[in-house]
């Protein structure tokens, strides 16, 4: 590793600049695919990740439909309307965690503060509604169980609703009119559901129920379970508080359109489990194409001792040692390897960055990233194996005979 080896490897490269070039942009290649492939997969994950983020994914929703299947002399086409008693038996199940129900409320519902006014949703809940939402409270609280045993005349408002209503003032402790009924407003939200999620207007859903005529009606019902649950366990929670609600509203418990499910923990464990497969895939075809790459940097090698035969053979006869013919291929085939190894992490971290910075927001890649830990951790792979591949050829190297090596000069 002296400063003539490496003048006299610059100048073996340089004698050949075409092969040189093609070799190393071969194993380039090879990196900054897998770079590539890496970023694209998990800007694929990010994305969709991003679409779960306004619900807890460990989150299981319920939705009352219409009977297709007659039962019990019941007719086909009967709504189903979930009750107090649905959510009350609910509570009852030791595997839910946090539950809450919707109460939207019918009618005027236009909201109005000091002649302002505007039109937002309105949505009458449970106190661990939050938790199922993602609501983040930035001021004030959230709805409690007390609010809801006394049908307080609260609400807890976003911050579009800030925004539009409450420009420079503070809303805590104001009233807020909806559809004729002062609420004092206790608290203030933010959502990452962005700011549609923030037009949202909550009320105690006991208040709701009360004063917009909704009885012990509640339109859907939501829960989350153990983070830990699996899609089979959550299955079949799903099919045990079906057959609760069915036993309750008297509907066939098979009949999927009497009740809908939208099961979080089903389908956020489908596409973990998808990406895991294009994680596979990614890493099949990135390693594929560093190992075709690293292929043809032995093959170089092994031209290049063919071609050196006789300048090998000369080495020998002079007192080389067969150690030092091994270091000269090996420290060709690492220099290889290591300078295309960066050569494409640097071309490939520096397409990403342009990538994040420049293209803008979409349905399909979200913030694309290549861990810096694995690509190094491939690069310093991609060298063990172009060392590897230059063995070969070293020993060839090695073993050529002085004698042979002179007399085909």
């Amino acid at each position: 590793m002296s400063l003539d080896s490496w003048v006299e490897l610059l100048e073996r490269l340089a004698r050949h600049p075409l092969r040189t070039a093609l070799t190393m942009l071969a194993v380039s290649w090879g990196i900054l695919m897998l770079v590539l492939l890496m970023a694209a997969g998990t800007g694929l994950e990010n994305n969709v990740r991003w679409e779960f983020r306004d619900d807890a994914v460990n989150s299981i929703w319920i939705y009352g439909g219409r009977t297709s299947r007659p039962f019990e002399g019941h007719a086909v086409g009967r709504r189903v309307r979930f009750d107090n008693d649905d959510f009350a038996s609910l509570a009852e199940v030791p595997a839910v965690d946090k539950l809450t129900g919707r109460f939207y409320p019918r009618g005027d519902t236009t909201v109005s503060y000091d002649g302002r006014k505007g039109s937002f949703n309105i949505r009458a809940t449970h106190p661990d509604h939050k938790y199922v939402e993602g609501t983040l409270i930035v001021a004030g609280r959230f709805i409690d169980e007390l609010d809801l045993k006394e049908r307080r005349k609260v609400a807890v408002i976003g911050q579009e609703v800030v925004k539009f209503l409450f420009e420079g003032i503070d809303p805590i402790g104001e009233w807020l009119n909806v559809g004729g009924v002062n609420y004092q407003i206790i608290g203030i939200f933010e959502d990452v559901g962005g700011p549609g999620e923030m037009r949202q207007i909550y009320l105690p859903i006991t208040t709701g129920q009360l004063v917009y005529g909704g009885g012990e009606r509640i339109d859907q019902l939501m829960f989350t379970v153990d983070p830990d649950m699996t899609i089979d366990e959550s299955e079949r929670l799903t099919e045990q508080v079906r057959g609760q609600i069915a036993r309750h509203h008297h509907f066939d418990p098979s009949d999927r359109r009497a009740m809908r499910v939208r099961n979080n923990v089903e389908r956020f464990g489908e596409i973990q489990a998808i990406f895991g497969w294009i994680r596979a895939f990614i890493w099949i075809v990135g390693v594929g194409t560093v190992l075709a790459g690293v292929v043809g940097v032995s093959n170089i090698l092994l031209v290049s001792v063919q071609e050196r035969t006789s300048e090998i053979g000369l080495r020998k006869a002079v007192g080389a040692t067969p150690s030092s013919l091994i270091g000269m291929v090996m420290q060709e085939a690492i220099v290889l390897t290591s300078v295309a190894g960066y050569g494409g992490v640097v071309v490939g971290v520096g397409l990403v960055e342009v990538v994040r910075r420049y293209v803008p927001e979409n349905d399909y890649i979200r913030d694309p990233q290549a861990d810096l830990g694995v690509v190094i951790g491939a690069v310093a792979l991609l060298v063990a194996l172009g060392t590897l591949a230059g063995l070969f050829p070293a020993l060839r190297a090695a073993n050529i005979d002085p004698i042979t090596a002179l007399r085909e000069e």
